[in-house]
């Protein structure tokens, strides 16, 4: 009979004993509601003991909760129609405040993070949103901290993690990139132009204190040219050889021409031909005859 009274006593020690034990994790720590009362000592992690049927454990964890953003429409102060989505990083450091102050600080945190992403596009331009993300990451993380401090959570760090915009706004901006990329690409072209007839003119420069120059050139022109195989060569002729060509053939027309009048059986300007009829006096004038005098050869003896 007394054996059976200490097994019993055993068994309800037991149960009394498992009914009272909690297991605390390492990234937890936990409350104990005594009568609806938080006790000022928190549990924390291994095995803490509670009082059956009086005290409550409430666990809450420490750990850093990744919570996304609904992505949410709104417009900016541009007045163009965007879609942006975030997530935020915060973490529980005053567990009290955690579960008393707030009934679910998650939900809580989320519908704060939702009105404060859409406040944050209103007051933002649509080029802000797109490359000064650093500093509305910022603001938004100011906006989102200033309740969270009241509920005991911190708030690590908040993102924005991407910016749908309408078709028409993308094609708009595509158009816009083409055109900046043009107005480069011409401007590089300018320049590069710009350059080479800075070279072009020294080298023309040159040439023109050197004209042999312009002939080496021609050959290397040739060269190149032949060096494709092509089946038609066209070969540049420059000016300067053709007016060089036009002199030559020039003084060699009035080199002939003064050779021919200068040789034996040819009339000179103003003399009168062998066997022509002189020119018959004016009317009015004396002919005047001149006689020559005639040398005889002296004959024999």
């Amino acid at each position: 009979m007394i054996l059976d009274i200490v097994i019993g006593v055993l068994s309800l020690i037991t149960v009394g004993l498992a009914s009272s034990a909690r297991v605390v994790k390492q990234y937890e720590q936990g409350l104990v509601f005594r009568f609806g009362r938080v006790r000022p000592a928190l549990r924390g992690p291994g095995l803490t003991m509670v009082v059956p049927g009086i005290d409550r454990l409430r666990k809450v964890n420490l750990q850093i909760v990744t919570q996304p953003i609904p992505a949410q429409d709104g417009i900016t102060r541009d007045n163009v129609t965007v879609r942006v989505d975030a997530v935020v990083y915060f973490k529980v450091v005053d567990p009290v405040r955690a579960v008393v102050n707030v009934e679910d600080y998650r939900f809580a945190m989320l519908q704060v993070a939702q009105t404060s992403l859409r406040s944050i596009i209103g007051k933002s331009e649509l080029d802000d949103l797109l490359s000064n993300r650093e500093r509305l990451n910022q603001g938004l993380e100011l906006m989102i901290d200033n309740p969270a401090l009241a509920w005991g959570i911190e708030i690590d760090r908040v993102e924005i993690k991407d910016v749908a915009l309408p078709e028409a706004m993308k094609r708009s901006m595509s158009r816009q990139a083409e055109a900046e990329r043009e107005r480069r690409a011409r401007v590089i072209t300018a320049d590069g132009e710009l350059q080479a007839s800075k070279k072009l003119s020294e080298a023309a420069a040159t040439m023109a204190e050197t004209p042999a120059a312009l002939q080496l050139r021609l050959l290397q022109t040739i060269v190149e040219v032949a060096a494709e195989k092509n089946s038609t060569l066209v070969l540049p002729f420059p000016v300067e050889l053709l007016r060089f060509l036009e002199r030559a053939s020039g003084a060699i027309a009035q080199d002939s021409t003064t050779a021919d009048s200068t040789a034996p059986g040819s009339t000179a300007p103003g003399s009168i031909a062998p066997g022509s009829i002189a020119p018959s006096a004016t009317p009015g004038s004396i002919p005047q005859s001149r006689t020559e005098p005639q040398v005889k050869a002296p004959g024999p003896g």
